[in-house]
């Protein structure tokens, strides 16, 4: 084929891909601006759906360019010309795009569907993003609405947001609010009068709060804060002010669905978020709110720098190993890499397919702010010399269906990549007795809360779970996850034989579905002083009535909601009526 016709089908696949784009991007504001009316309408379950429709969305519509592209290249598809003139012609297409990132991540996701491109091809992929519109050094770009740090400014704010739904006690909201944002100056040793409040133009929704981000200042010095909203059966109350530290990190964890939040430029919010926070990564930041692929992209490349940086070697992360993954990690980067194996020994009675199943419903799943975000990669290349002989050993031996290993490279086909936390059998051995006894808690309220999200989290041993950095303990261990909706809870029958009780096997029937609350005390392997803890806060985990009663209310519909903060956070505590379940 000549230059002018490779030419030309290159500029028709950029076309078709642009447009897929635009057709994914008005698809992602449409689901998001229907945040606010379902906030004012109490559409909770609207809420809970959206972020999961904007993930289909950009399957949806990456899925129909793939096809298109197939159809309009025919047997010209595989053809590297044809795509590096693509290329060429879709970078001018977007490149005065507020959000060209986000395009350019989607022409490699094209890319990568076609060629399934092992490590990265520079001719027909974007590499890096070059600086774009609100990204330039010094230019800040975030939209925000500034105003005194006075009660009646403040209640000015709150009452113009364009939720045409009424306020319990705007006064009482703002009276507390204010004198908790100078709490918490005071707790930072600064005495000075807050004069001015800065929010993000737009709040930013999830499942059944509002969210006003910004900051505050007092005197020189400023605080990050988040401004919680509810709307109740009687109208709208202020719940929270969130401000630094742990605070902000946990509602903009890695553990919760993405927010729904309008924003034309989203590297701009991304840059405003990450002065607020700034040992948040740009990938977990994108991710956050609902651009997850390019928060992937974004989390690859740093990664890579990371890489490219250092002699790091990949080696086995902390913790029992798991019959079903191999887990293995960098130790100067805090994530972990999860391989499946080739096999699995009894007592698993699972398959490949079914465990991709599992880490799929996750990822459309509302996480509670309990199960961590995990990035499906495929094809990822690093130089042999980064493994540790060990390690090659046994991903040669027991992954050679997803790992292959040359002489000089190694690709791992197929790898999941989370945030690394302690194993919570590592930590409650390690910690003191005081955070000990706070991990187990809070172990026992991890599992209530992925139960009122319906989810069941199958093996529930301590090793399956971990400790983030502020403390909160999540889940990680996804191979037996289940809806709760779909488990049978069960009493064990009482015997009707002297012997029964000793023997090896069950005198009773057992189905598939069929679990046994009260044999928990046996299987959890909580120390002894820690179990005491454990019974005294939380042993209805161990009776059938908890468990179909939280079937009962997911079944029926009960919105419950986990709310990102803990109750000491909440303003007026003791004057309110009991919400959902708080952290």
């Amino acid at each position: 084929m000549s230059d002018a016709a490779t030419s030309d089908a290159g500029a028709n696949v950029a076309a078709i891909i642009a447009g897929g784009f635009l057709a994914y991007r008005d698809r992602f504001a449409e689901t998001t601006a229907g945040a606010a009316p379902r906030f004012a309408g109490r559409d909770w379950s609207g809420m809970l759906a959206a972020p999961a429709e904007r993930l289909d969305a950009y399957a949806s519509c990456v899925d129909t360019v793939v096809g298109e592209v197939r159809t309009t290249l025919g047997d010209r598809l595989a053809e590297h010309a044809v795509w590096a003139a693509a290329k060429e012609g879709y970078t001018p297409a977007v490149d005065g795009r507020p959000d060209r990132e986000l395009a350019e991540t989607f022409f490699n996701s094209i890319t990568r569907r076609i060629f399934h491109t092992e490590g990265i091809d520079p001719e027909i992929e974007y590499v890096s993003s070059a600086p774009g519109p609100g990204r330039q050094a010094g230019e800040g770009g975030a939209d925000v609405v500034g105003f005194a740090g006075t009660q009646a400014d403040l209640a000015g704010h709150l009452s113009g947001l364009a939720w045409e739904a009424p306020w319990v006690n705007l006064e009482r909201d703002v009276t507390l609010a204010v004198a908790e944002i100078g709490r918490r100056f005071e707790l930072l040793g600064v005495l000075d009068v807050v004069g001015h409040i800065e929010l993000l133009s737009e709040p930013f929704y999830r499942g059944q709060g509002a969210y006003l981000v910004g900051r505050a200042r007092a005197g020189t010095t400023w605080l990050a804060l988040a401004l919680v909203v509810h709307h109740t059966a009687r109208g709208l109350t202020l719940g929270a002010v969130l401000a630094e530290g742990d605070d902000l990190s946990v509602l903009f964890s890695y553990t919760r669905a993405s927010f729904l939040v309008r924003t034309a430029c989203p590297a701009a919010t991304v840059a405003y978020l990450g002065e607020l926070m700034p040992h948040k990564r740009p990938a977990e930041l994108y991710t956050t709110i609902g651009f997850h692929k390019h928060g992937k992209t974004e989390l690859y490349r740093d990664f890579m720098r990371h890489v490219a940086a250092g002699e790091d070697r990949f080696e086995h992360a902390r913790g029992i190993k798991g019959m079903v993954m191999m887990v293995f990690t960098m130790p100067g980067y805090d994530v972990v890499f999860k391989v499946i194996r080739d096999s699995f020994p009894y007592p698993k009675q699972t398959t490949r397919r079914q465990i991709m199943a599992k880490y799929a419903m996750v990822f459309r799943h509302d996480r509670a702010g309990r199960m961590i975000e995990a990035y499906e990669f495929e094809h990822l290349r690093f130089a042999r010399s980064r493994f540790g002989d060990d390690l090659l050993a046994e991903l040669a031996a027991e992954a050679s269906r997803t790992v292959s290993i040359g002489e000089d490279e190694v690709t791992l086909h197929h790898v999941y990549v989370e945030r690394r936390v302690t194993p919570l059998d590592i930590y409650v051995r390690e910690a003191n007795p005081i955070k000990a006894q706070a991990a187990i808690i809070d172990y026992g309220r991890a599992i209530k809360n992925l139960a009122a999200t319906n989810i069941f989290p199958g093996d529930m041993l301590l090793k399956n779970f971990g400790v983030t950095r502020s403390g909160r303990v999540v889940f990680y261990d996804y191979d037996e996850i289940t809806l709760l909706t779909d488990c049978n809870f069960r009493e064990i029958p009482d015997t009707t034989a002297p012997d029964q009780e000793m023997a090896a096997d069950p005198w009773f029937g057992v189905g598939g579905a069929d679990i046994f609350p009260e044999e928990f005390v046996r299987f959890l392997g909580i120390r002894s002083e820690l179990r005491d803890v454990f019974d005294y806060h939380h042993s209805d985990l161990f009776t059938v009535r908890f468990w179909r009663r939280a079937q009962e209310r997911v079944r029926t519909g009960e919105a419950i909601e986990i709310f990102p903060y803990r109750r000491s956070r909440r303003l007026g505590a003791s004057a309110r009526s009991r919400l959902g379940a708080f952290e």
